[in-house]
């Protein structure tokens, strides 16, 4: 989708992104490898009560579920910039459900534009657990 057919506020769901505890555990062993993520008897004393998932992971699950939405397909340049943040923890066995917010259109000059995005995730009790501000570079079309 050229930068010149995004809408201010139009809104896409995003699919469910299923969080597996065996991934879960794995990705925190090579890249946040604490207990928190890792030891489930050392988990079990802290006021979460059991393992929660790391943060970057439970984004990332979310993440690959919008890249198969693929909104700015061939005309997408590059991505910009994003922040994450963490709302709730993450459990293993949790479904996030996400939607993607287009928040800010700023075009550049007569090649590209910034098409700022905001993703949503919410666990299957319906309580937001992060959000992401996400900005791509996206070709405008050309006339």
């Amino acid at each position: 989708m050229y930068f010149d057919d995004f809408v201010l506020g139009a809104k896409t769901e995003i699919a469910p992104a299923v969080i597996d505890k065996g991934e879960m555990i794995d990705f925190a062993k090579k890249y946040d490898n604490i207990p928190l993520h890792t030891d489930e008897e050392y988990a079990k004393t802290t006021h979460f009560g059991k393992l929660i998932a790391p943060g970057v992971m439970s984004f990332m699950s979310v993440w690959a579920k919008y890249l198969e939405i693929d909104l700015a397909g061939d005309e997408l340049i590059a991505g910009k910039s994003t922040k994450i943040e963490w709302l709730k923890p993450v459990f293993a066995g949790d479904v996030l459900s996400s939607t993607c917010t287009v928040t800010k259109l700023t075009k550049r000059n007569e090649k590209n534009g910034i098409v700022e995005l905001l993703i949503e995730a919410f666990n299957q009790n319906g309580e937001p657990v992060l959000t992401d501000v996400t900005e791509m570079v996206v070709k405008c079309r050309r006339n």
